[in-house]
């Protein structure tokens, strides 16, 4: 046989469970807010740092480039060359890649945990080996957060977006 509460005890009780609800619910929401300022950091956190590495690329700056590439960094040239740490810094001590103008435009930023992944497409000017080039790229650039909350970029790839082609957009 089933007892019905008294009617100021039912009320009590629906009033604590609504109110174990209610503070359930707060903490979970707090910290999706927290997540989303979080990534909308972050992302400002990436946006300056690819301007610093532009910066860096246009003047040729060795000792900027040294901390924005990270110890495990892997880099994919135009050319398909493979090119680590090491040989990237030596690319740009050697100028074998002079760049003079970087125009960047189509900047995604996608955050994955404590990776992100940079996509743009770049209007370029500057030489190879002395001979001048210009020309649209698509890059894919890779940082990832270490634990002390610095980011460093550990992979870069360039594709030549073919002159004459349209440039898609999603």
């Amino acid at each position: 046989m089933m007892r019905s509460l008294h009617p100021a005890r039912w009320l009590r009780t629906a009033a604590l469970a609504l109110l174990v609800i209610c503070c359930c619910g707060v903490p979970a929401f707090a910290g999706q807010q927290r997540h989303k300022e979080h990534k909308r950091d972050y992302k400002r956190e990436i946006e300056v740092l690819e301007e610093q590495w532009r910066v860096a690329q246009i003047a040729g700056d060795e000792a900027a480039m040294e901390r924005l590439l990270a110890p495990d960094y892997l880099g994919i040239s135009m050319t398909g060359q493979v090119n680590d740490r090491t040989q990237q810094l030596e690319r740009m001590r050697a100028k074998h890649l002079v760049l003079t103008r970087i125009n960047l435009s189509d900047r995604k930023i996608k955050l994955v945990g404590s990776v992100a992944i940079v996509t743009s497409l770049a209007q370029i000017e500057g030489t190879v080996d002395g001979t001048p080039m210009n020309g649209m790229y698509r890059y894919t650039r890779i940082y990832r957060r270490y634990p002390d909350g610095s980011w460093k970029i550990t992979n870069f790839e360039v594709t030549r977006v073919p002159s004459g082609e349209a440039i898609q957009r999603p």
